[in-house]
């Protein structure tokens, strides 16, 4: 009865008391399978990422033939975003048990989250068809659909669904993201807060009312139909758009160069995509710190998005002092330098804080910390050569702005190189 206990408790998500089940179930039978990749279920949700990966191989080394061991160490791999190992075990449990929709499920999500939309699509199907009403893969199967970019059926599967079984969170999320990607803001809001009300745990949710309320402003609105396009994307994809938008700015400043008369014509252009890069790493943070000043979005804001509106917020008050400066001293004084200073900052910082917490985030903050170190270095050298009358001397500015300038691939590469727990 203690392993029926232990799956009971984590059917509730009540980790901590079916790990202890599950122990007392081995210490009286510790060649159990089947206890053991339970454990190692508990274990990744109790964010146990090392010792989870042991009980799911000792689990498989018992019975290497049961399905359950294999889906088992499928789902600890691929919470520690080792995506190809995980698909290896899944791929054995479906073939030890081709009739499980869950083990369908988690090979899905593993393709979705690779950015593999039409196989994750594929395996929604078929556990659909092992399981017609499985919630997961029909909530994988609208989310696939909405990525290969057929929204009007990804609504059609949710409003099915919801006919089905309106009380799911999830479909819920789905159908309110699905709305976002429509443009319908005030539609969506309606769907997240309804899956927040039938499961307060569900980030999907709560991140997509944040997006929802920053959408009603026409500027985010756009921002957000392109974040959502690029999500579309494979990485490859997602380097050519960058790449190409920046070749295609040196053309323009090609141009301009060559032709006197053309530059006042290209001159909007360019300025729109510099404006318009900008506003991919600033848009989020920003956008957060303006809707701290809403009841409801302060409330819908996690802790991570208001210390990322905090650091964001504090730069920019600094730039702004710092122009504020040259208002009263002249724009010919060193405050023009910090006003620069701080304000390039905000590019840099709002790359580390978009990367994944771990190594890749590190990195940017060190890299951050020595453009930092550079802009408080030309600020020096600017006030210095203000108090003797001298040349500042530009050097350390222009590796400053150097470094500001290479931050965003810097930050692209960062984000696009997942770590692995």
């Amino acid at each position: 009865m203690t392993i029926e206990r232990g799956l009971l408790l984590y059917q509730q998500s009540r980790y901590e008391m079916a790990e202890t089940e599950l122990r007392q179930a081995l210490g009286a039978e510790p060649d159990d399978a089947y206890a053991h990749a339970l454990l190692a279920l508990c274990l990744i949700e109790r964010k146990q990422p090392d010792d989870a990966t042991d009980e799911a191989q000792q689990a498989i080394h018992l019975a290497p033939d049961r399905a359950f061991a294999h889906y088992a160490l499928a789902k600890v791999w691929y919470d520690r975003d080792h995506y190809d190992a995980a698909r290896t075990a899944i791929e054995e449990a479906i073939r030890l048990d081709p009739e499980s929709a869950d083990y369908r499920f988690l090979l899905g999500a593993i393709h979705f989250d690779e950015r593999r939309f039409e196989e994750a699509l594929r395996a929604a199907d078929e556990g659909l068809a092992v399981d017609a009403e499985h919630a997961g893969c029909t909530n994988l199967r609208v989310m696939a659909l909405v990525k290969r970019g057929r929204t009007r059926e990804a609504v059609d599967v949710t409003e099915a669904a919801l006919a089905r079984d309106p009380e799911n969170s999830s479909t819920h999320a789905n159908r309110g993201w699905t709305l976002l990607e429509q443009g319908k803001a005030n539609e969506a809001l309606g769907h997240f807060r309804e899956s927040l009300r039938l499961d307060p745990e569900n980030e999907w949710a709560r991140e997509g009312i944040v997006e929802a309320l920053k959408a009603r402003n026409p500027i985010y609105a756009v921002m957000l139909r392109y974040f959502l396009w690029m999500s579309k994307l494979s990485r490859q994809a997602q380097w050519g758009v960058i790449i190409g938008g920046y070749f295609a700015n040196r053309v323009l400043t090609q141009a301009a160069r060559a032709d006197p008369d053309l530059a006042p014509w290209l001159l909007p252009f360019r300025v729109l995509y510099v404006a318009f890069v900008v506003l991919t790493w600033t848009a989020q943070p920003l956008f957060n710190l303006l809707l701290r000043l809403n009841r409801f979005g302060r409330l819908a804001l996690s802790r991570e998005q208001i210390v990322e509106s905090n650091w964001i917020g504090s730069v920019m008050l600094l730039a702004l002092l710092s122009l504020g400066a040259c208002v009263v001293w002249g724009f010919d004084s060193p405050f023009l330098i910090a006003a620069m200073v701080f304000g390039f900052l905000i590019i840099p910082v709002a790359g580390t804080l978009q990367t994944s917490p771990g190594r890749s985030r590190v990195r940017m903050w060190i890299y951050t910390g020595v453009l930092l170190t550079l802009g408080l270095a030309s600020l020096f050298t600017a006030f210095r050569a203000a108090a003797t009358n001298g040349e500042p001397r530009a050097v350390f500015f222009g590796l400053f702005l150097f470094g500001v300038i290479a931050a965003p691939w810097v930050a692209n590469y960062m984000i696009m190189r997942r770590p692995r727990r």
